[in-house]
């Protein structure tokens, strides 16, 4: 291969419009799809048309440098990984050219996001027919490659079905436009494939299995000429291998009028199976299914009692019609063995059982006792009618081999995912993977099947195609990969002439020895390895659309991998694998790529395996500008990391008021940021000149001891820093509703902190000292067995997971995780009986990021709900995340971050609506970026009841401000 500096200059001189990455970090994010697989691309072009991908191969070519076309690299058989030139097309060429509703089509580019096709295709009632579980983030490019497939094939069929001209470049230069008749295929081309087809005519008529999810192979039966010689049929799914994509044209299906999803209980997954090709003939939607041992407990009570479901979605032009159709089917259903159903006709219903389903590419990737799960034969299909008795057969191999998986799948066209229990860290477990990969296949192939039903075959399985087609077919696939790509250069190794199934392992460069490092990692045995081995790569941090959660919105404000949490993750990985990225902890572009983490936590809910970004990133952090790495912190991990001192300090030295003024003076607000690594675009927040627990001393019975508000249980209101020392009358409020609702309220005598600012910052051994010193201080209400009630969301969530997982050696921090209660969770568990005033207005704001991913906000819907508060809050986060928005270099990116969901939510309420945010950052947030006056949820309530007490309050509704009282 030719020299790399030379390959990058020559690709500088001749890609016009596009980026030319070669340096670490763009390589390190390019190393892996969804598979099993890894490889170490020489560099990445982002070309922004097609002149920029004819230069880019005229460079490669020239210098015998491979090319591989990366859509989002969700693939799952590892063709989205190379050692070449990798064409990322998300980036630039991802425009949706023409939608023609009247031939019901739609021009693409390559790197088109299937979910923003389907947007623009509905405003004309049409949308593209295949939609698999990745198709919030999938591109057109990708799906064309491997003839992605989804849930709705029965209906709609695969990609293959749905293209109608592709307009493609081979490796060689040449331009081909590809429909039937091949008219617009070059003819050195043309004529060599229908001297291959004329000469196997039998083999190709008869060689390949009838079923329609046979994605394997290269699709020759197309070019026959009773398929009227379809290019764009044979080119789909080829992976890569023959052309480059540029554009394409799709064919668009008419949307259906109304829908109803059918859910339908079975005893078992064999009797799903097998009652799903029995309910083809009434024309469903879907035929989806999946067995008890991939559902949640949370999930399953949303079921209908049974072993095993099948999601079945019906049609119609209308509600009735299509409740019709569900019901008839149903009744089918039934009567040839279903034991139980559910029908559901709303939207949003729909939405939460179909991300069940969704969920489960990533869900499947850990099994119930937590150990770790892989692709690997992750879409093989049968026939339908054959699908009961092939998964008996599937599963009889398992337990022979001694590996355990969950199947689920598109039950209705006989196609199985499944994640196995693969030890593939450890030459046995490689050795057991590649016996029982050959021992399926036979078993696939026995009942009809094929090798690959939806991701194609990659190197996951392309090794064993001559089972599935016989050495003689396989070899005429190589003759057409040789038609087109005489060099081999596009995506070699690739489903002809692969690697061997177990070379190339994501997993073999990684550490066999646990890193030596500070957080407990209870969910991956203490292994960080492990932990980082979680993200597989489905990519649905990328998912931009607003019912994705809060995950991941510094990718949704720069659109930047390395600033999603799959980047970061991949990252992460090749600093442990130290082959590309070779400084360990003390990488600068795995320090780069988390610096735009908000630690917002909203991964570790909203990713399907539970990657947690924020503790990844504090643990970074803490190496990389610890002892041993000799790094300087920057100067805001000092101001804002040890917030917590320096406002203890101020409120005890009296001199607020002094800072106050300081803060307003442009000049030396100006100078004290600067000083303090602060964003110049932040005003410094005006404290408070009376702290929370100064006004707690002075009311009647204090500390520990309080004895006011009647005979209800004895609680503890937590006085974290934000509250304490920025947003007292929160505390305040508080304390009056709690009362009121006949709670004994009792604060700590003493400073306690949770730890988060320093944990955030990566300051992880004062953070461990703060925190014991907390335990020690604490120690009294826990030997007391007293909820603590906290106000502000991120302490408790730190209190929850950071405390126990910093802390694993000391028992008290557990037993404090499990004492912390939100302000919502205390009324509703400690005084159920209470009710609140009835406010009866309306709400805007936001539901706190930490709130979301770690302890849940249904109490406080239900309380809202109780108190006559209408409406949702946003959700996302709302971009300052305590220290970061306050970072020097955060402000664009904060500012993005609020611009997605909260301030238009805000804006746009109606006049009179209660602004609620619970975190002190969001209401920071909302009032800096927008002049939006914003409460905690306890401020709203105690002004309802009458006579308010607090320290200082004004109301969070929006058109209305009145002065600070108290």
């Amino acid at each position: 291969m030719a020299d790399v500096r030379d390959v990058e200059q020559a690709l500088r001189a001749a890609v016009r419009g596009g980026e030319v990455e070669f340096d670490t970090g763009s390589r390190a994010l390019m190393t892996m799809d969804a598979s099993n697989y890894r490889r170490v691309p020489l560099g990445v072009v982002a070309p922004r048309d097609a002149e920029d991908v004819r230069a880019t191969l005229a460079v490669c070519r020239e210098h015998h440098v491979p090319v591989l076309a990366r859509g989002t690299g969700t693939s799952i058989a590892g063709q989205a990984t190379g050692v070449g030139v990798v064409l990322d097309f998300t980036r630039h060429m991802n425009r949706i050219e023409a939608i023609d509703p009247g031939s019901r089509t739609a021009l693409v580019q390559p790197g088109v996001i299937l979910d923003d096709l389907r947007a623009a295709a509905a405003a004309y009632g049409l949308t593209f027919g295949p939609d698999p579980s990745t198709h919030s983030r999938c591109t057109l490019g990708g799906m064309i490659g491997n003839n992605s497939c989804g849930s709705h094939s029965v209906a709609w069929g695969t990609t293959a079905d749905n293209v109608r001209e592709l307009d493609v470049l081979t490796y060689g230069g040449e331009r081909a436009v590809l429909g039937r008749g091949g008219g617009g295929v070059p003819a050195r081309l043309r004529n060599g494939a229908r001297d291959l087809v004329q000469g196997e005519l039998a083999r190709l008529r008869t060689g390949f299995p009838e079923l329609p999810r046979r994605i394997s192979g290269y699709a020759l039966d197309e070019l026959l000429p009773e398929k009227h010689e379809n290019w764009a049929r044979a080119f789909t799914g080829s992976e890569g291998t023959l052309g480059v994509l540029t554009q394409a044209t799709v064919e668009l299906v008419p949307v259906p009028g109304a829908r109803v999803l059918a859910v339908l209980a079975y005893g078992d997954e064999s009797a799903a199976a097998e009652a799903a090709a029995g309910l083809l003939p009434h024309g469903p939607l879907t035929v989806e299914g999946m067995a008890n041992d991939l559902v949640g407990d949370a999930a399953r009570g949303s079921l209908p009692r049974g072993g095993a479901w099948l999601f079945v979605e019906v049609g119609g032009d209308d509600a009735a019609e299509a409740r019709s159709r569900a019901d008839a089917l149903c009744r089918a259903a039934l009567a040839d063995g279903a034991t139980d159903h559910l029908l559901v006709a709303g939207t949003a219903e729909q939405r939460a059982l179909w991300r069940v389903r969704e969920d489960a590419s990533g869900t499947a990737t850990r099994m119930p006792d937590g150990s770790e799960a892989w692709p690997g034969w992750e879409d093989c299909a049968v026939p339908p009618a054959r699908l009961g008795a092939y998964l008996r057969d599937f599963r009889k191999l398992l337990r022979e081999h001694g590996l355990r998986g969950l199947p689920y799948g598109h039950f209705g066209d006989g196609c199985i995912h499944v994640r196995i229990d693969f030890d593939l860290m450890g030459r046995e477990g490689v050795q057991r993977f590649r016996d029982f990969s050959y021992d399926l296949a036979d078993v696939v192939v026995a009942h009809g099947g094929s090798l690959s039903g939806e991701h194609g075959d990659g190197q996951a399985r392309a090794e064993l195609l001559p089972k599935m087609y016989g050495a003689e077919m396989v070899g005429l696939f190589n003759r057409f990969k040789d038609l087109w790509d005489p060099s081999g250069g596009l995506n070699p190794g690739m489903l002809v002439r692969p690697g061997r199934i177990d070379e190339n392992l994501r997993f073999a460069p990684l550490p066999r020895q646990p890193v030596d490092v500070e957080f407990g990692y209870p969910h991956d045995g203490g292994d960080f390895s492990a932990a980082v081995r979680r993200c597989v790569g489905v990519a649905k941090c990328r998912d931009t659309t607003t019912s994705a959660g809060v995950m991941c919105p510094s990718f949704r404000a720069t659109g930047e991998e390395k600033h999603s949490t799959r980047g970061r993750a991949r990252l992460l990985h090749e600093m442990l694998a130290g082959e590309v990225v070779t400084d360990g902890w003390q990488s600068e572009e795995v320090r780069d790529a988390l610096d735009l983490c908000l630690s917002c936590k909203g991964c570790r809910t909203d990713c399907p395996v539970g990657v947690d970004m924020a503790t990844y990133k504090a643990e970074f952090l803490h190496h990389h500008y610890g002892d041993e790495g000799g790094k300087r912190r920057p100067m805001a991990h000092h101001s804002m990391g040890r917030l917590p001192e320096w406002l203890r300090l101020a409120a005890a030295s009296r001199t607020v008021p002094l800072l106050n003024a300081g803060a307003k003076a442009g000049p030396l607000a100006a100078l004290a940021k600067k000083a303090g690594g602060l964003a110049p675009e932040r005003d410094i927040p005006a404290l408070p000149t009376r702290p929370f627990t100064r006004w707690w001393r002075a009311q009647p019975g204090r500390g520990m001891a309080e004895q006011g508000g009647g005979e209800g249980q004895r609680v503890v209101l937590w006085p974290d820093t934000f509250t304490n020392y920025l947003s007292p009358e929160a505390g305040s409020a508080a304390v009056r509703v709690l009362r009121d609702a006949g709670l004994r309220i009792a604060v700590p005598p003493k400073q306690v902190c949770c730890g988060l600012t320093y944990v955030s910052t990566g300051q992880l051994d004062r953070a461990r000292a703060v925190m014991r010193r907390t335990l020690d201080r604490v120690e009294p209400a826990l030997d007391a067995g007293l909820p603590v009630t906290v106000l502000e969301p991120p302490c408790a969530a730190a209190l929850k997971t950071d405390l126990p997982e910093l802390l694993g050696d000391d028992p008290r921090a557990e037993r404090l995780a499990r004492s912390v209660r939100t302000f919502a969770e205390t009324l509703e568990e400690y005084a159920p009986d209470w009710e609140p005033p009835r406010l009866e207005r309306p709400v805007a704001g936001q539901t706190h990021c930490h709130q979301h991913a770690v302890l849940g906000d249904a109490a406080d819907r239900r309380l809202r709900e109780k108190a006559g508060l209408t409406g949702e809050l946003s959700g996302g986060c709302c971009g300052l995340a305590g220290n970061f928005g306050f970072e020097k270099g955060h402000y664009e990116v904060s500012a993005a971050c609020a611009e997605d969901q909260l301030l238009p939510a805000v804006r746009d309420a109606a006049p009179g609506t209660e602004l609620i945010a619970d975190g002190y950052s969001c209401r920071t947030q909302l009032e800096q970026l927008g002049g939006h006056h914003s409460r905690h949820l306890a401020e709203v309530l105690a002004e309802g009841l009458g006579g308010v007490g607090s320290i200082g309050s004004r109301t969070g509704r929006t058109g209305e401000r009145a002065d600070d009282v108290g």
